[in-house]
């Protein structure tokens, strides 16, 4: 292993690994205090002002859980289907394009990240071995990185996986629970990580994934689920 792979001190790492857990933490933290803020302030508004401010309150929520979903392990999900729950049919479309909006942030997160950035990051938590599987990979075109996929799976499962790639991560975003592996956000991250699944061809993906929900309250009705 190459100089650049050894881990730096841990008090040098740590304050580094704090302060990216306390950047999510307030945001997450925040929108929270933000949301229960403006709900408490529409109570005692007339109702000419609450409608305005109804409106506002609601895009500020579809904002905030476009950006929340795209945070892993962030089950911002729960968000949407709270709006769906209270608003129903009428707000579908819109927690549709917000969730559109933030798995394909998370996935062009993962796959604009800075290398360097994320090598960093990983030598910080002391994944050795993941930090230098990043650096190996850095360089490889998105076939040769196929190829490697291929080549570390069994021969019955590595061709299929790959050649159903869009569809595993569209049953990977809609896989209940997935919040324990990164949630969807952490998924569509992972995707852009790997440099293996296109811009387009995952916006489509993502478009399919998420709409039977949405769309089915939108035609039907929250009754259907109630």
């Amino acid at each position: 292993m190459t100089q650049h792979q050894h881990p730096p001190p841990l008090l040098r790492s740590l304050p580094r690994i704090l302060f990216r857990v306390a950047v999510i933490l307030a945001i997450a933290y925040g929108v929270h205090l933000l949301m229960g803020w403006v709900m408490v302030k529409s109570q005692v508004l007339s109702p000419a002002s609450q409608s305005i401010m109804l409106t506002s309150l609601i895009a500020l929520l579809l904002l905030s859980y476009a950006v929340l979903i795209a945070v892993p392990f962030v089950p911002g999900i729960e968000l949407g289907l709270s709006l769906l729950l209270l608003r129903g049919a009428p707000i579908a479309p819109y927690v549709y394009i917000a969730t559109v909006l933030g798995l394909t942030l998370a996935y062009l997160i993962g796959r604009y990240m800075p290398r360097n950035w994320l090598h960093q990051t990983l030598l910080d938590l002391r994944l050795k071995s993941a930090a230098a599987f990043a650096t190996s990979i850095q360089a490889m075109t998105p076939q040769q990185r196929i190829e490697l996929m291929r080549s570390r799976l069994p021969d019955w499962l590595g061709h299929r996986l790959v050649k159903w790639r869009y569809l595993g991560l569209a049953a990977a975003i809609n896989i209940p629970g997935n919040s324990v592996v990164g949630g969807g956000g952490g998924i569509c991250m992972v995707a852009g990580l790997s440099r293996i699944f296109t811009p387009k061809a995952t916006l489509v993906t993502i478009a399919l994934a998420v709409s039977p929900v949405p769309l089915l309250i939108w035609f039907f009705g929250i009754e259907l689920f109630t």
